[in-house]
């Protein structure tokens, strides 16, 4: 089944300049540092179970037993458990199904898109935690809830920060902030940890701060784990 490219459903991230990381975070967030991007294509909702579902059907790439729970498998929940070579894979099927330059996002590029033009503040939306949000405490109570049913952010990109972590393209090196460059960052050369941002269902506070940072082996897959896809221009 030949995947489908709707322009509804991508955002246009400016590019631009803007503070990336938070000196009062955890240590692998600082320093804080002004970073310059180029624009790019995000996914306005993070990748369903059944967008995901053509790709298996498309490859012949088995999918996670981890993802077979009711509670995780509704057609419009994002796909979880994927490793981060299942969502490379999965990009690169895209790009050559759809003759465009989808992957993942960079850390960057995510962070960027996650602020949503909101210059320093720790949230999506600002300052005010995360409880504070309308059915915060009704939600997420067995999964991740679907893909694009909270509100968007200044940029119109849904579930930033939360439902499910999200990888990036880049290895994860706690110190990479202290030699970063400022144009375009891509992450180190090499590492044993991919790099994951935003928050997810499992955990007891449920929303990321937009400067978090997370990282596990590229490997690895966990119920809590998902991704949305980039698109360069």
């Amino acid at each position: 089944m030949r995947p489908a490219f709707r322009s509804e459903d991508w955002v246009e991230v400016p590019g631009g300049e803007f503070l990336m990381g938070q000196d009062d975070g955890r240590d692998e967030e600082r320093p804080a540092h002004r970073v310059r991007i180029r624009p790019f294509l995000l996914c306005r909702h993070q990748v369903t179970n059944d967008e995901y579902g053509r790709f298996l059907a498309a490859t012949g790439r088995p999918g996670s037993p981890l993802s077979a729970a009711p509670q995780l498998s509704r057609p419009h929940q994002p796909v979880v458990a994927v490793s981060w070579l299942d969502a490379a894979a999965y990009c690169d099927w895209l790009a050559a199904a759809l003759g465009r330059p989808f992957r993942l996002p960079t850390e960057a590029e995510w962070e960027r898109a996650a602020r949503g033009g909101l210059e320093g503040r720790l949230y999506p939306w600002g300052d005010e935690p995360p409880q504070t949000r309308a059915g915060y405490t009704e939600r997420w109570l067995e999964g991740p809830e679907p893909a694009g049913t909270s509100a968007p952010n200044g940029y119109g990109l849904f579930d930033m920060c939360e439902n499910v972590h999200e990888w990036c393209a880049d290895w994860f090196d706690a110190r990479w902030y202290e030699v970063s460059p400022a144009d375009d960052p891509r992450g180190p050369a090499s590492g044993s940890r991919r790099a994951s941002r935003g928050g997810a269902w499992r955990h007891h506070v449920k929303i990321a701060r937009c400067a978090a940072r997370s990282s596990i082996p590229p490997h690895m897959t966990y119920t809590d784990y998902g991704f949305r896809v980039a698109c360069g221009l």
